[in-house]
């Protein structure tokens, strides 16, 4: 009897390892994410009725976000600076989904005026009661040369990403404190993992965030019931790239490139919700290669900058030939 069993436990092995590495090479997340929407809470059960406040929900990944959140009946705050775009999702997720008017606060805010945070808070609380989750998404990318950049461009992503972000996170932590429950959840990067070429102030911003958010994780050990998750996609299909910051402060991205190549937003999103749905602390959403990259530079640090710089030499010479670095980094410059 004892030897059938072992016998059928070295079977599995082999089975459970198969499994793995079909995970890894077709998967699109880290294993525990993966694990989660096969087999955890769904997010239409476990968000449903929660009061959800996403910043950055003007566009991109935070406007799916409120869609998607609508959609499982969670009630929103949705912030951004453009007003008119917020009341453009929110009739979007009235229509959509069904929602009553009063479960969709607009409240126009930017990251930048730190002072106005406490009191946009305080709207919030005096408005729904309380807060259940915090989605941290707000912020700008970059693509510039580190030594064609402005140090102001510097100062604005650290003001913007690191310290914006920062800053609402101390109004809303207290109220969470007090409760005993509640989600902080920040939209970082898998640049704040490993270093990008091109981004260096971008980069920055986000390893900045993943430190803060890792330590304050630990200062809330006496509160399990409030969560601190860091969600790190690769490349997703938004109008980041659209916004983002150049070597000078007011000039634009001259070539976005063809976004096919990404991640779907609905995918990233829906991802980020089983995380949230099921505790998960650091989400890596990202198609290969790069998820390969996160797992090497986990475990492997040395080979990880090895590859990283033959990739990203490469990207900076897309860049300089006025190619878009995204779209181009597998490719080879077209000969015209």
């Amino acid at each position: 009897m004892d030897c059938c069993i072992v016998s059928a436990l070295w079977c599995l092995i082999p089975l459970y390892l198969l499994i793995h590495f079909l995970f890894f090479i077709f998967g699109d997340a880290d294993f525990t994410l993966l694990w989660a929407s096969l087999f955890g809470h769904r997010p239409e059960k476990k968000l449903k009725g929660l009061v959800v406040w996403v910043t950055g929900a003007s566009s991109g990944i935070g406007e799916e976000v409120a869609y998607q959140l609508a959609k499982c009946g969670s009630r929103l705050i949705l912030s951004a600076r453009r007003e008119d775009e917020l009341n453009r999702v929110k009739r979007c997720c009235l229509e959509r989904h069904g929602l009553q008017d009063e479960d969709i606060l607009v409240l126009p805010l930017d990251l930048l005026e730190r002072t106005s945070h406490e009191e946009k808070t305080k709207t919030v609380i005096k408005y729904f009661g309380h807060i259940d989750i915090l989605i941290n998404n707000g912020g700008r990318t970059q693509r510039s040369l580190c030594v064609e950049t402005s140090l102001d461009v510097y100062q604005a992503l650290i003001e913007l990403n690191y310290l914006g972000t920062v800053s609402l996170t101390k109004q809303v932590l207290p109220y969470m404190t007090q409760k005993g429950t509640g989600s902080i959840v920040t939209v970082n990067s898998i640049s704040g993992l490993a270093g990008t070429p091109l981004a260096t102030g971008y980069s920055a911003s986000k390893h900045a965030l993943q430190g803060f958010f890792n330590s304050l994780r630990t200062e809330l050990a006496d509160f399990p019931n409030i969560l601190i998750s860091s969600v790190c996609p690769g490349p997703v299909q938004s109008e980041i790239v659209h916004n983002a910051f150049t070597e000078e402060l007011n000039k634009s991205v001259a070539v976005t490139g063809n976004q096919e190549h990404k991640m779907s937003t609905s995918r990233c999103v829906h991802l980020m919700l089983v995380g949230i749905s099921n505790g998960v602390k650091e989400m890596w959403i990202t198609h290969q290669p790069f998820l390969t990259f996160c797992y090497m530079w986990q475990y492997t640090p040395t080979i990880a900058w090895f590859i990283t710089n033959l990739l990203g030499r490469k990207r900076v010479q897309n860049f300089k030939a006025g190619l878009d670095a995204d779209s181009s980094y597998f490719r080879k410059p077209k000969n015209y």
